[in-house]
């Protein structure tokens, strides 16, 4: 069985615990307004034409982004840093686009990296089947779990999908799940207003704070804007800025109140 994979991040240390190797699997069922990785939107590999400057000069090269890997494959790269990893508290992170929408070969590689003694994190925005989290719960120490807004037809504006799975996927996984920890994306003019972070803040609240180890308040950034025209992709952030230090400084206290770890960024 192989796997679409569009990057693969090592010695990553915002992808969960110590130190790890991130694969980013391809295909995602969202369209974020503000996604900062366009080439894991399809669930195809993409051919795209990069760019190289060497004397002056421009040279314009074709490559494909996103390549099948095996289950095997996976394992051999991790255990290149095995000692890194074992060290740092560290282990393998499976994050995408959206890992889940590639389901079997998750489950896979999540039982072969479990058996080969590595602590494995999935990031997921939440909108796959209930069924896919209940076949990867057991085989998963970790989830990084994007929640973007509780109000439905706003989520639905922001990401083209609606909230209603996200939310019964969270609160499955802070039922059965071993720990979950909560990433929110703060978008300016999106999200961002104080009566929805604290509609967000109250909903953490009211769920199963016991199995919640950390919450991300995750600032809106600009890095992604420069990869939209290599995919034929339209930036729709032109002329927002990214939430001040003293906004996000407000929400970390805020969020404090659930007694639940906050930290700015991932």
């Amino acid at each position: 069985m192989k796997g679409l994979i569009f990057s693969i991040k090592r010695y990553s240390i915002h992808d969960g615990p110590g130190i790890r190797v991130t694969f980013f699997l391809k295909g995602c069922p969202l369209g974020c307004i503000w996604c900062h990785n366009p080439e894991g939107i399809s669930a195809f590999p993409e051919k795209t034409i990069r760019t190289d400057r060497a004397g002056g000069k421009s040279f314009y090269v074709e490559e494909e982004v996103g390549k099948y890997y095996t289950v095997k494959e996976i394992i051999e790269i991790l255990e290149k840093d095995r000692v890194f990893i074992n060290q740092s508290g560290g282990g393998v992170t499976f994050s995408g686009g959206e890992p889940m929408l590639q389901p079997d070969f998750l489950l896979e590689a999540l039982k072969e990296c479990r058996n080969a003694g590595f602590h494995t994190t999935v990031d997921t925005s939440g909108y796959s089947s209930p069924d896919n989290y209940r076949a990867v719960i057991p085989y998963t120490d970790l989830f990084l779990f994007d929640l973007k807004h509780l109000d439905d037809n706003k989520h639905i504006e922001m990401t083209g999908v609606s909230n209603t799975t996200i939310i019964e996927n969270f609160l499955l996984l802070t039922k059965l799940a071993g720990k979950v920890m909560v990433r929110i994306p703060v978008i300016p003019g999106m999200n961002n207003h104080i009566i929805d972070m604290k509609m967000m803040k109250d909903f953490i609240d009211s769920t199963n704070k016991e199995k919640i180890s950390k919450i991300n308040l995750l600032p809106y950034h600009k890095i992604g804007s420069s990869k939209y025209k290599k995919f034929n992709r339209e930036w729709k952030m032109e002329g927002i800025d990214p939430p001040s230090g003293e906004e996000m400084r407000l929400l970390k206290d805020m969020f404090s109140e659930t007694g639940i770890k906050v930290k700015i960024g991932g």
